[in-house]
């Protein structure tokens, strides 16, 4: 859709009344509208300015509205049209279609399914014109170190791609170790501020008295040990991008100081009058919730809101199971190359594990997992033998046969086990609300695996019915 705030629509008809009737309703609706009386003139408009959508009649005299489509459809194909003909047929319907309508109506028109196609054609419009603005900035990202293609990452990489061009405050939430880090570090590489600093600053890690010198800096004799001026992180970070990981654990009295530098871009040194300019974008990141310690007083709301202009929530590893192989292969080929080892991957047995497995630890711990086994490893196959203890364990308790019957799963003695097998899977399926993952997890199975007995059971199901 072009960016006017009214879409433009064309309406083609060789009958003055009905083109009158159509451009009268369609003005009533809040569309601009023009006019053109056969499909050589709609074609000319179409290349004369941008248009939304196209209400186009078969049968005029010259060039048909058949015709017009496809000549409209081969200048501009993201124009949808949408056909208006008296004489309706399969044979013309299957032709306007294949010369690139988006739709078929006959008259006399109703006017509810007319409104209804034409709000179906501009948001197609709408969505394809984003998605391609999205593809093109997402093909421009820099993103070396985010693995994953399951839908929660695609979902956030999205969101990252329309972040990070901005100048915006960005708060990163998510458990310990998924990878809030790297996110910070994509933020930045992706941002207007690349080619300048990325400070990064663990505030759990920096005791309390020493902190706000480390932050914003101290002259000479500020306290003891300081026989020099310092600058602090945010002055280091002056045109480029500060990012204040668990942020949570600051204080209140840190909290304000953090405020007055959100809101003003002003600090000062510790043990100075003198207050200092900084332009700085601060990213910020947390695994705890700041919301509730908002309620219960320990973080300040003004600075709460300051921070979370934008969210963006990396989900954990047991919520983007789909990605466990991926992430698999990247840390198997980089502690690898750093041991120099020759790793052909995993055993199928240790997948199975890591896909029931619910990674508390996250990306983190797969990743010093899949270390430990590169270096422990006595094969081409990383195998159950590599493994922590745990998850060993794990291995030697895989069900070899199917758990035990749930309550409220009917069992009748005349199914065969196959058949037992396929009430219980759906019947998990159903307690998980149709969510895969949890429910493979519960059957002790992976997700592909589960996919592939659904997919059976449909096509059984519809062979049953052709029958």
């Amino acid at each position: 859709m072009t960016l006017q705030q009214r879409p433009r629509i064309l309406v083609v008809d060789d009958d003055d009344a009905h083109r009158l009737m159509l451009s009268t309703l369609l003005k009533d609706w809040g569309f601009a509208v023009e006019e053109a009386d056969d499909g050589q003139q709609a074609v000319q408009l179409i290349r004369q300015g941008p248009l939304d959508l196209v209400l186009m009649d078969v049968r005029m005299p010259g060039m048909d509205g058949i015709e017009a489509t496809r000549r409209i459809h081969r200048y501009n194909p993201a124009v949808p049209v949408i056909i208006l003909t008296a004489y309706s047929s399969i044979p013309s319907a299957v032709e306007a279609l294949k010369a690139g309508a988006y739709d078929y109506l006959t008259k006399p028109i109703d006017f509810d399914a007319l409104r209804l196609a034409m709000d179906r054609a501009l948001d197609h419009t709408r969505l394809r014109t984003e998605n391609a603005e999205l593809k093109e900035q997402l093909s421009r990202l820099q993103l070396p170190e985010i693995v994953g293609k399951s839908r929660a990452m695609t979902q956030l990489v999205e969101m990252l791609a329309l972040v990070a061009p901005s100048e915006a405050t960005v708060l990163i939430t998510g458990e310990s170790g998924t990878g809030k880090g790297l996110v910070a570090r994509a933020l930045h590489a992706n941002s207007m501020r690349k080619a300048g600093p990325l400070v990064e600053v663990n505030c759990a890690a920096i005791p309390e008295n020493l902190l706000e010198s480390e932050l914003f800096g101290h002259e000479k004799g500020a306290f003891t040990g300081a026989d020099k001026p310092r600058r602090g992180r945010f002055a280091q970070a002056d045109g480029g991008t500060i990012f204040l990981d668990e942020v949570g654990e600051l204080s209140v009295f840190m909290q304000a100081k953090l405020l007055r530098v959100l809101q003003d871009g002003i600090l000062q040194r510790v043990g100075s009058d003198r207050t200092h300019t900084v332009d700085v974008r601060v990213v910020a990141a947390t695994n705890r919730d700041l919301l509730q310690m908002v309620r219960e007083g320990t973080f300040r709301e003004d600075l709460y809101y300051r921070l979370n202009v934008v969210a963006l929530e990396v989900p954990p590893l047991r919520d983007r199971r789909d990605d466990i192989p991926l992430l698999t292969q990247h840390f198997l080929s980089l502690y690898a190359e750093k041991n120099s080892r020759l790793v052909k991957g995993v055993t199928p047995q240790v997948m199975d594990i890591f896909m029931r497995y619910d990674w508390p630890g996250n990306v983190r711990e797969l990743e010093n997992v899949l270390e430990r086994a590169v270096i422990l490893l006595r094969g081409d196959y990383v195998t159950e033998r590599e493994l922590p203890f745990h998850l060993q364990e794990m291995g030697q308790g895989a069900p070899s046969s199917l758990p035990e019957p749930l309550p409220g799963v009917p069992v009748d003695s005349t199914w065969t086990l196959a058949e037992m097998e396929k009430q219980m899977i759906l019947r998990v399926l159903e307690d998980t609300g149709g969510n895969k993952s949890e429910a493979a997890r519960r059957l002790g199975i992976t997700r592909r695996t589960l996919k592939l007995k659904l997919k059976r059971y449909a096509e059984e199901g519809a062979a049953k019915k052709r029958a």
